[in-house]
């Protein structure tokens, strides 16, 4: 578990500054913080907790980034006066994978000294110090690229297992998943049925959901659609789309005692935060124009090597993109485009193609997609692999069973 703090001014602070506890942070390695209490004291009987999830991926660090600390004053100010004990992660990469600044800190300033003036000074340094760590949090360099929502959350709410009072997670983030069942990178960012047809992915995808199980948990959003000011950006629409989706995705996790609230406050702007080490490129979600979207299957999933006849384990998602594009609304037509990779040189590589091609064509068809709105091309061997963020760390096998991929598009008015 990390726990490095933001670097702090060296030599002699101001005393009004001392006074106000602005610039005091809550790390170990300062003796002279207004929060060292909080590290110190044990979460109290009854107490809430409240986990603060910090995205920290490209998307969100890149120039004029959002700045979740004035977003998250008032919220963190709640909790502290309730006395919740805070845990703080960024996360990136692997589903899971959250770099935790600390866990379970308690926050409860009633507890923390008997005269009421020093409580109410405790009280207020840990409001000061929580909201600084979340822009602390927001400097921490991933390890690893990939944004993926839904397994911070998985992670997250284990850090609220056996916490007796009220239990809550925030989650600061532009809500740009770029990996797992709510990758966004296709998507097109208008229809209520795109965001049925995500959840009903997550919730049923393989053997096991994708979704964690948030009961009776209060789960807030912050800053979805407000990414870096060098990234491709969102309108109040797709935005709107957005919270729509988190919410939904959030009550399908969830049941009795779920709350999932997509918070409209505003979230300001700061530079790009100075990188400690090489900073992962991440795949970029380009809001579509909201005429199509693209599902690439691997070669592995469908077919043998040098078969044409799609294999029993090809069923499940050609059911369900089927599903997807019968039911999207204004749907226009599907082209299926299929690829071979480049080692068989047998000379046949477009026949090839275009039979697969055909293949998927005739299950859309079988599972009630309108055979005059499907077109199937075979395009010979595969131009490559798109190399970003997702794919740049592939081994050669994977990328062999990319460049034999089948891409489905779905195009609507």
């Amino acid at each position: 578990m990390r726990t490095s703090r933001a670097t702090r001014a060296a030599g002699v602070l101001a005393p009004v500054v001392l006074l106000a506890g602005l610039l005091v942070g809550c790390g170990a390695d300062d003796p002279r913080a207004g929060c060292a209490w909080m590290k110190d004291q044990a979460p109290g009987s009854g107490a809430g907790g409240t986990v603060l999830l910090v995205d920290g991926t490209a998307s969100v660090r890149g120039a004029d980034g959002p700045d979740y600390s004035g977003a998250v004053d008032a919220l963190v100010r709640q909790r502290v006066q309730a006395g919740d004990t805070f845990s703080l992660g960024t996360f990136a990469g692997a589903p899971g994978d959250v770099d935790w600044a600390f866990q379970k800190r308690s926050a409860d300033w009633r507890r923390s000294a008997r005269a009421s003036g020093r409580r109410n000074s405790n009280r207020d340094h840990a409001v000061t110090c929580l909201t600084e760590d979340v822009t602390t949090a927001q400097h921490a360099v991933p390890g690893r690229a990939g944004t993926d929502v839904l397994g911070a959350l998985a992670t997250g709410v284990g850090l609220l297992q056996g916490v007796q009072g009220p239990r809550r997670l925030v989650v600061l983030t532009d809500g740009l998943s770029t990996t797992g069942c709510a990758d966004l990178r296709q998507a097109a960012f208008g229809s209520e049925s795109e965001i049925k047809a995500i959840a009903s992915v997550c919730a049923t995808r393989g053997e096991f959901s994708e979704l964690p199980d948030l009961t009776g948990v209060g789960v807030t959003f912050v800053g979805l659609g407000h990414s870096a000011g060098d990234q491709p950006s969102a309108d109040r629409t797709q935005r709107a789309w957005l919270a729509r989706l988190w919410k939904t995705l959030c009550a399908r996790a969830g049941g009795t005692g779920t709350s999932c609230v997509a918070a409209d406050t505003p979230v300001g702007s700061a530079p790009a935060p100075d990188a400690t080490g090489p900073v992962p490129g991440d795949p970029r979600v380009p809001y579509q124009d909201g005429r199509s979207r693209t599902y690439p299957l691997p070669g592995a999933a469908l077919f043998d090597t040098d078969s044409a006849g799609l294999r029993p384990a090809a069923t499940a998602p050609l059911t369900e993109i089927a599903v997807r594009a019968r039911t999207t609304p204004g749907l226009d037509r599907v082209e299926v485009d299929g690829y071979v990779d480049p080692r068989g040189g047998s000379g046949n590589d477009r026949s090839l193609s275009q039979s697969r091609a055909d293949a998927v064509a005739r299950a859309l068809v079988q599972h009630g997609v309108p055979g005059a709105r499907v077109e199937a091309h075979g395009r010979g061997v595969s131009p490559g692999c798109p190399v970003d963020g997702s794919t740049a760390d592939m081994s050669a096998k994977e990328r062999l069973q990319c460049d034999r991929r089948v891409d489905i598009r779905i195009f609507w008015k």
